[in-house]
């Protein structure tokens, strides 16, 4: 059986990096992965007051990841950060206090760039954000994508034979990664 991976690509754009890195993700996938792509769109903002009757879209969202076997973030860097639509859906899926949708969750972190830094300040970002709300981070195979702006034909289609690659490379890692975690 394969496990569900809830796949997060961190953009709203509709021609994101972030999103066709996730979709070409989702075809590279193993057998034992079934990767879930979805964007923060529709995730309304966290307001701690909503709480007591939480937003019909929280509540969706974090059935999604509870009912998951992992999580992989797959993020663009904005400003030396994450977007502010995924550090949105973090702070969502991380409430009530004590109860994050994330918790024991086996993680992957990937970030992207066009440019030739790969976005790693938004996957060090994560990775100070997510300890403690999450489950294991993967920390093995650090994975920080440069000049992903060739990368895709006009249909979305990954077209980059060494970019498949590493996609694949992560994957057989990230997919024993979880298996070990979901035993």
């Amino acid at each position: 059986m394969a496990h569900t991976i809830v796949t997060i690509a961190g953009s709203l754009r509709k021609e994101s990096f972030s999103l066709k890195i996730a979709n070409a993700l989702a075809k590279l996938a193993p057998n034992s992965l079934k990767l879930d792509v979805m964007t923060p769109h529709g995730i309304s903002n966290f307001d701690q007051d909503l709480e007591a009757n939480p937003p019909a879209d929280w509540l969706a969202f974090r059935e999604k990841l509870q009912k998951s076997n992992g999580v992989l973030f797959v993020t663009p860097e904005y400003n030396r950060a994450i977007p502010g639509v995924l550090k949105n859906a973090i702070d969502v899926a991380s409430r009530p206090y004590g109860k994050s949708s994330f918790l024991g969750k086996p993680t992957g972190i990937i970030s992207n760039s066009p440019g030739p830094l790969g976005g790693v300040n938004a996957a060090k970002s994560l990775q100070h954000i997510l300890p403690g709300i999450t489950g294991p981070i993967m920390g093995q195979p650090e994975t920080y994508l440069t000049m992903v702006g060739d990368a895709f034909n006009d249909k979305g289609e990954l077209i980059k034979e060494p970019l498949q690659k590493v996609l694949e490379q992560y994957l057989a890692a990230f997919a024993a990664f979880v298996e070990k975690q979901n035993g």
